[in-house]
């Protein structure tokens, strides 16, 4: 019994013989745009129509077109039709279609909106193809065989304009991709004429912005546009255009970014609106008709268009990215190409589709002029002509004869003899030889064109101005500058409302709304718990929860979840990760850090620090040494404006200052300065706020600085400030 063997085979030699030149077929030859803007499919399309006279006859079957391509493009009938739908002006994919077109081509905006059959629809060559096409016949560009050698097929197409950049372009490859935003007319033409004659203009202040056939609004950031300008990649943000319907309360969104489609943001909202993210649409449709794109959001009472909008634009593709990868083939290779170099590389390659025209001219008035040369010599003697044609009795002999006779070439000879017996005449022969003069002239002044290279530059500026006059159109695209586009961010979609926190003695925190605690004011805690504080706040507010670890915890408001009075609320031990030992003691809900806190030490030191101190740029849910530990903390307390404050020592000394007199600190572990003066033994037990005490006399205990011993309690506020004391601690 035979045993199998797998055949074995090197892997480096397997690839390079089987797939690289797969690879390299589908960069060169499908997918990758050449220096006039155009893939193969493309070329051979355009082609096609244009030998079959479509460029001023009149329009014909979609399905005749694809027929006629099959014999340069071997593809698939609908490969085929697929590429001719995008170059139409019913599909709207580019800002200067190539084809006139009429019958559902489908929309590029639309996912789901289908095109119509071949046999249906109506196709011509739009008159900007005259740039495209224009002297193809005078060997401005290389032919080829096509795939079955049967016909021949451009290699470039000798556009007049950068095409390359004004239609978009995307294609990918084997290992490569390509994306070509498109820009505007007008503003490359006139970029190209800056270029021609400066190469080191600021590309940036000549070519605005990309510019895209759905219009749009484009968020103008000059760094990303300068580094896409320069190297050829990056990328840069599309936003919708819309406009408020006051009478029937709705937003028509009427244009939206190129890479996205209606059908797709609708489906974004949709999402939104069922998970709860948007409450303010009632409900979404697609009302696209012959008008053009339109997709119409009802909304519901006291809904704010612009804000809704905003939000969107954060969470669907109603604001997108474009990236850019300017990969074009160059010379049948490849390269990522800043404008510059690609304005260098157009330039170059229409210089020489100029020389080549020029010299195909000069050729065919040299080959007419030395035509006329010979009839020239016969004017001298017509008789003599006629005679040597009238007694040559064989008629292989009549060119021989003829050149022998007037010291004549055989093409001249062939020439003269082929005029008409009614033009052997002096006046039809003076008449032809006084082109002379003119194509001497003419060969004279197209040889200088073609030896200097500024004349043609300048013929280039000619041209690019006359189709900035046939065919320049306004910007479709709007640019705004970002300084006014307000930054979107998640929590815009929270909603805010007020609400109340209670911080529990065993380590519980309760969120409760206004509203809930309005209808149902009952605590519930647990046995033995008590409420330790209560702040008033709104959900989007940041909350800082202060341990007796020394450690800050920072958590968004909307972040805990709601609930009632009459629940325990959040476990803040599981809610944070603490400690075993761990509580919170202390909490504090700011909108923009504004205030300081206040820590109040045993040893009679208190220590102001800035809140922001504890404000930091990224999102750290946890931050240590967030108070000194030098001695024990005896109060802890948030100042958002100055006040008075009362120390108790443990000696029934009592003093009053300002928190003025406390500089703040930014350093969040420092120890503070002394406050409160203490004899040998005793401590600070108690700090309150003045208005939270019953004394007397206040001003008998007040001290303007500080440190300060303070003065012992008066017998008449004995009784009555030692049960507060008492209640407080």
């Amino acid at each position: 019994m035979a045993a199998n063997h797998a055949t074995k085979q090197k892997i480096i030699e397997t690839l390079e013989n089987n797939y690289m030149p797969y690879a390299m077929s589908v960069i060169v030859s499908r997918a990758i745009p050449e220096i006039d803007g155009f893939k193969p499919s493309h070329r051979k399309l355009l082609y096609t129509m244009y030998k079959m006279g479509l460029l001023t006859g009149n329009k014909t079957k979609s399905a005749n077109v694809v027929g006629q391509t099959m014999r340069l493009n071997p593809h698939g009938d609908m490969a085929i039709y697929e590429t001719l739908v995008r170059l139409t002006k019913g599909n709207a994919a580019l800002l200067h279609p190539f084809i006139d077109s009429k019958g559902n081509f489908g929309k590029q905006y639309s996912r789901d909106m289908q095109y119509a059959a071949p046999r249906y629809t109506e196709v011509k060559l739009d008159k900007i193809c005259e740039e495209i096409f224009r002297d193809l016949e005078k060997n401005t560009v290389d032919f080829l065989d096509n795939y079955d050698g049967t016909m021949q097929e451009p290699t470039l197409l000798p556009t007049t304009f950068p095409n390359i950049l004004v239609n978009s372009n995307q294609g990918i490859a084997v290992g490569m991709a390509s994306n070509i935003c498109s820009f505007n007319l007008t503003e490359v033409c006139e970029t190209t004429i800056a270029y021609i004659k400066d190469e080191n203009i600021d590309l940036a202040k000549h070519l605005k912005a990309p510019d895209f056939s759905t219009g749009g609004r484009l968020i103008y950031k000059e760094k990303d546009l300068r580094d896409i300008y320069e190297t050829g990649r990056g990328s840069f943000k599309v936003r919708s255009k819309y406009r408020f319907d006051q009478e029937n309360n709705c937003i028509e969104i009427y244009e939206i970014p190129y890479s996205t489609t209606s059908e797709a943001i609708i489906d974004q909202i949709i999402d939104l609106v069922k998970n709860n993210r948007i409450k303010e649409v009632a409900d979404v449709r697609d009302e696209t008709d012959l008008d053009g794109l339109k997709i119409t959001l009802d909304l519901r009472k006291n809904a704010e268009p612009d804000a809704l909008m905003n939000k969107l634009y954060k969470f669907t593709a109603l604001q997108d990215s474009f990236s850019c990868n300017f990969n074009l083939l160059i010379k049948g290779h490849p390269v990522v190409s800043g404008i510059r170099s690609i304005l260098r590389e157009w330039v170059d390659f229409r210089i020489n589709c100029i020389k080549r025209q020029t010299l195909f001219d000069i050729q065919k008035k040299a080959d007419k002029l030395h035509l006329l040369r010979g009839l020239e010599k016969i004017l001298l003697n017509i008789d003599l002509a006629i005679k040597i044609i009238r007694n040559t009795e064989k008629e292989t002999e009549v060119i021989p004869n003829l050149m022998t006779g007037f010291q004549i070439d055989e093409v001249q000879a062939e020439f003269i003899a082929e005029i008409k017996l009614r033009n052997l005449n002096k006046e039809y022969i003076l008449k032809r030889i006084s082109e002379i003069a003119s194509l001497e002239k003419g060969i004279t002044d197209l040889k200088d064109l073609y030896e200097k290279e500024p004349r043609i530059k300048k013929l280039i500026i000619k041209q690019l101005t006359e189709i900035i006059k046939k065919f320049g159109e306004h910007r479709r695209t709007e640019i705004i500058d970002e300084e006014y586009i307000e930054e979107i961010t998640t929590e815009h979609l929270i909603e805010d409302y007020n609400l109340k926190l209670f911080l529990t003695d065993h380590n519980y925190l309760k969120k409760v709304s206004l509203l809930s605690l309005r209808a149902n004011p009952e605590q519930k805690l647990k046995e033995d718990d008590l409420i330790i504080q209560e702040i008033e706040t709104h959900n989007k507010a940041e909350l800082l929860l202060f341990s007796n670890k020394q450690t800050v915890y920072k958590l968004k408001i909307y972040e805990i979840n709601d609930c009632k009075a009459s629940s325990l609320g959040e476990y803040l031990t599981n809610l944070l990760a603490l400690e075993e030992d761990e509580r919170i003691i202390y909490l504090v809900a700011t909108d923009d850090y504004h205030g300081a806190m206040l820590f109040s030490f045993a040893n009679g030191k208190i220590a102001k620090i800035e809140l922001s101190s504890y404000a930091t740029k990224t999102n750290r849910k946890k931050l240590a040494n967030a108070y000194a530990q030098a001695a024990p903390l005896i109060n802890i307390q948030y100042l958002e404006a100055e006040l008075d404050l009362v120390a108790f020592s443990s000696i029934n000394k009592v003093l009053i200052f300002n928190t003025e007199n406390i500089n703040a600190k930014t350093t969040r572990n420092s120890q503070g300065v002394q406050v409160l003066k203490g004899k040998k033994g005793s401590r600070m037990i108690a700090v309150q706020k003045l208005t939270e005490v019953t004394l007397s006399e206040p001003d008998y205990y007040r001290t303007k600085n500080i440190p300060a011993v303070g003065c012992y309690l008066k017998e008449e506020d004995k009784g009555i400030c030692q049960n507060e004391l008492a209640l407080e601690i």
